[in-house]
């Protein structure tokens, strides 16, 4: 492996210093040279070659990334045992739930491995190694290149570096800028492909509190969701197979029943989604001016119309469990984050650094060459307000709204073939595809409920969006059904043969080309994505000044404060923080302790609510003190417990661990003060808030009785 210079860390925007240690999302690979020392201050008893190696087996090896970043998973046994959150595990559980196996309202346990259930295109992907290649890269960019032209030359050279870097091998290789594009890192993964189901305590633990709870301190959940992974029997990935076996991994984490103290060291590995740290003001108020205003508004509608058909059965309820719970996370989370940002300021903090910055460029006509444009471009790219409404509108209202325009778009190239090729084999394969999804889209999918999300969020876009962003099919609704999108969206629904299974199914026995021209949810679902390329192409105009903008800006904070070190914003790649155990204030007369106990079951309790129900065996063991050897000191049974590590979405299910490397909770929200955190962290106010691990351990022996799982772990007192 080549080496590499590490001018890696991070900037503290709003206030000179240093940085503390519980900021940051840090690459493993470099912690040697930036952070283990200040790690062993705190309590870390490791070495950085025991944390991350690519020689030896390390911490590293025993975390992995579900599904390419959406989660992260933590190896808990020699024979593949996965650990990550409930709201990681949700879809799936759903999958495998029917009303007469309802595994969201009972829970799962594989008492054995011909138990446990296979989930198609799941993924669990290590990180095998890392490399920084930006001498690969940078001397071959320019300045005076247009935006598409330094695309055009980092996809050829970065295509280049990962064909070399995994040749023949299975592995997967992925060039990814950091620093926004002011640097380059080749990462390495394995990604293994078949993943199992293996346990799941009922919805009324892994989720208790619901949306209510949801981001909110303080907690009581068993947010945890066990999976199996399964290999050839070579030990290389493999699609699913009867003959696989399962995964000998080089490393699984040891899991401590000691608990832990106020001001303990914790750290947390993972694959944290995305930060936008060194976003500007112009970024931050779109943000809160255009973006998450679109999205409450757009998705509270959604979520009240699936919600009314959940409350109509049970089987009701488990077809949109999962797409509800999508859809709110990040509409409650778009709430705090404007709230956050607004009591904290953000925007004229921003603005006091960059009147800096152009303060720092200006002082140099050199520096006034190179950087002096940044925050010009920046600004004008977030002028044309029109279009960033219209995109926003149309990804909630269209394309993360109502199912079945997508869904019919995915017959489009079947469309063009059958207009154009006469080649059997193509027709077919095409046919195919969309065949093949028909069970799985129609098995969750209330054509009712659909249309009646179609009429109300058209009748939002249409409310809100510029008239030229209009597609066509909005001039029908107004001059043939005067506006009422209600009457329209029936009559297209029932006319389509994407209105139901049966008329899709018969269409596929003989398709053709007429019958799809003429088909009234598929002409819609051409306009949509007709007016998103439109779109698009309006937006994409003012996307090469604001690349560019950023990448200077970002380029010349670096250089403006070289006494400090940077970190790089979160792209889906591993990241190691560090931390202690807390508690915290969060405004005047408020203390949280860093703890919840079992109690708070019991205190929360609304018998039958969805959000605030109870087990029955729950309290039994409650009542009878029933704790087992995973009572914490003071004789309770600890829940939760929050530590001041930076995570944010992708960190779902990452291990907390304490200084020996051992695993003492897993990582799976952060809370309702502190939502501006993935643009500005704030120190007094940023928990990470965690399932005590010995929660996990007497909710799987008490509650769900798999002493089978127990015995293949590592538990240590």
């Amino acid at each position: 492996m080549k080496r590499f210079i590490a001018i890696v860390a991070f900037i503290q925007v709003f206030a000179p210093g240093m940085v503390k240690a519980d900021e940051g999302m840090w690459l493993p690979a470099l912690i040697e040279k930036l952070n283990i020392n200040e790690m062993k201050k705190e309590g870390c008893s490791l070495n950085a070659e025991e944390i991350y190696s690519i020689n030896h087996s390390s911490l590293k090896d025993a975390v992995v990334a579900l599904d390419h970043g959406s989660c992260t998973a933590e190896l808990i046994s020699a024979e593949g045992l996965l650990l990550t959150n409930h709201h990681c595990g949700f879809g799936e559980i759903q999958e495998h739930s029917t009303v007469d196996h309802d595994y969201l309202k009972d829970g799962f346990w594989a008492k054995t491995k011909n138990d446990e259930l296979p989930n198609p295109g799941k993924s669990a992907s290590f990180m095998i190694r890392f490399e920084d290649v930006s001498e690969n890269i940078l001397p071959e960019l320019n300045d005076q290149m247009t935006g598409d032209e330094r695309s055009k030359k980092v996809r050829e050279l970065a295509s280049k570096i990962e064909k070399e870097a995994i040749k023949d091998t299975h592995y997967e290789a992925r060039v990814q800028s950091l620093y926004d594009g002011n640097k380059y890192y080749l990462f390495v993964y394995e990604t293994f492909r078949d993943i199992r189901l293996v346990g799941a305590p009922p919805q009324s633990m892994g989720k208790f509190g619901g949306e209510t709870d949801n981001w909110m301190w303080p907690r009581h959940t068993a947010d945890f969701s066990i999976f199996r992974i399964y290999c050839g029997k070579d030990g290389k990935p493999a699609s699913y197979s009867q003959d696989n076996v399962p995964f000998k991994p080089k490393k699984h984490l040891p899991i401590s029943l000691k608990g832990y103290q106020m001001d303990d060291f914790a750290m947390v590995l993972g694959y944290p989604g995305r930060t936008n740290r060194y976003q500007t003001s112009y970024g931050i108020e779109n943000t809160m001016k255009v973006t998450n205003p679109i999205r409450i508004q757009v998705r509270a509608e959604k979520q009240r119309i699936m919600k009314e058909f959940m409350t109509t059965s049970p089987k009701a309820r488990i077809m949109y469990a999962a797409k509800f719970a999508g859809s709110s996370n990040y509409y409650k989370y778009s709430i705090g984050q404007n709230k956050g940002l607004e009591n904290l300021n953000v925007i004229e903090k921003k603005r006091e650094l960059e009147n800096r910055f152009t303060q720092w460029a200006n002082a140099d006509e050199q520096r006034k060459a190179k950087y002096g444009e940044a925050l010009n471009l920046i600004s004008s790219a977030y002028k044309d307000i029109d279009s960033k409404v219209a995109s926003e509108y149309m990804s909630e209202t269209m394309l993360r709204g109502p199912e079945i325009f997508t869904f019919a778009y995915r017959t489009r190239s079947l469309y063009d073939l059958l207009k154009s090729d006469k080649k059997t084999e193509r027709l077919s394969k095409a046919s195919q595809r969309v065949k093949d999804g028909l069970d799985e889209f129609f098995k969750d999918y209330d054509p009712a409920t659909d249309q009646k999300i179609s009429a109300g969020l058209f009748h939002i876009y249409q409310e809100n969006v510029a008239p030229q962003y209009h597609p066509p099919f909005f001039n029908e609704v107004k001059s043939k059904y005067k506006n009422n999108f209600e009457k329209y969206t029936k009559e297209l629904y029932a006319r389509s043969i994407f209105g139901s299974r049966e008329r899709l199914a018969k269409f596929f026995e003989d398709p053709k080309a007429k019958v799809l021209e003429k088909d009234p949810i598929f002409q819609v679902a051409f306009e949509i994505f007709q007016m998103r390329s439109q779109i698009g192409e309006e937006t994409g105009k003012t996307d090469e000044a604001l690349a560019k903008g950023n990448r200077l800006f970002v380029g010349g904070l670096m250089e403006m404060e070289a006494g400090k070190t940077f970190y790089p914003d979160a792209n889906s790649s591993m990241r190691l923080t560090y931390g202690t155990v807390g508690d915290y204030i969060p405004r005047d007369g408020v203390k949280y302790n860093h703890f919840t106990t079992l109690e708070g079951y019991t205190e929360k309790e609304i018998p039958g609510d969805y959000e605030f129900d109870v087990p029955a065996k729950l309290k039994q063991l409650y009542a009878a003190k029933d704790y087992g050897r995973y009572a914490d000191a003071d004789g309770s049974l600890h829940t939760c417990f929050t530590t001041n590590n930076d995570i944010t979405g992708g960190n779902s299910g990452s291990p907390v661990l304490n200084g020996k490397g051992e695993l003492i909770g897993i990582a799976f929200d952060g809370n309702w003060e502190a939502m501006s955190g993935d643009v500005a962290y704030e120190n007094e106010l940023q928990k990470c808030i965690n399932v005590d691990i010995r929660f996990v351990l007497w909710t799987i022996d008490k509650m769900g009785g798999a002493q089978n799982l127990l015995d293949e772990m590592t538990i240590v007192n």
